[in-house]
C-alpha cells in the first residue's frame, strides 16, 4: 500500500456514550427500529449494548460520569442513516415513541426525502430515504 492510496472502507460503525444505557437502547429500538445485537457486561455489570439496523452498527456505552454526567453530547456532530424505507412512516414511528423531530420529512432538491431528530442525549441524526446508491 502506498502513502497516497485512498482508504477503501467497507463499513462504518458508531459508538455513543449515553446517560441511561437501557433507556437509550430502548429509544433506538422503538423510535428508529434498531435491533438488539448483544449486551456487554464487565464484572456482572452492564456497560454497553450493541444495536443493528441493516448493516449499520451502533454501540451504546454507559457514561461513567468521569467527564461530567451532564456534559453536552453531540454538539457539532451528526450521523446519517440512509434507507430505502419510507421517510414519512419512519418519522411517524419516531414520533409515536416520543421523539421530537428537528425537521419534518422534506424532499431535498437532489432527490432523497429526509427528516432530522435527536436522541435522548442530544445526538443528532438525519434519516435519508431514497434509492440505494
Amino acid at each position: 500500500m502506498s502513502d497516497h492510496e485512498p482508504l477503501d472502507a467497507y463499513d462504518l460503525a458508531a459508538s455513543l456514550t449515553v446517560r441511561e444505557l437501557e433507556h437509550s437502547a430502548a429509544w433506538y429500538q422503538g423510535a428508529l427500529g434498531f435491533t438488539l445485537d448483544r449486551k456487554h457486561e464487565r464484572n456482572g455489570r452492564l456497560i454497553a449494548i450493541s444495536l443493528k439496523a441493516g448493516t449499520a452498527a451502533l454501540l451504546l456505552t454507559q457514561d461513567d460520569g468521569a467527564k461530567g454526567i451532564d456534559r453536552p453530547k453531540g454538539e457539532g456532530f451528526s450521523l446519517q442513516l440512509s434507507t430505502t424505507q419510507d421517510a414519512d412512516a419512519l418519522a411517524a414511528r419516531a414520533k409515536h415513541y416520543g421523539a421530537e423531530l428537528d425537521t419534518e420529512p422534506t424532499t431535498m432538491p437532489w432527490g432523497p426525502r429526509i427528516f432530522r431528530l435527536r436522541d435522548p442525549d442530544g445526538f443528532r441524526w438525519t434519516i435519508s430515504s431514497g434509492k440505494r446508491g
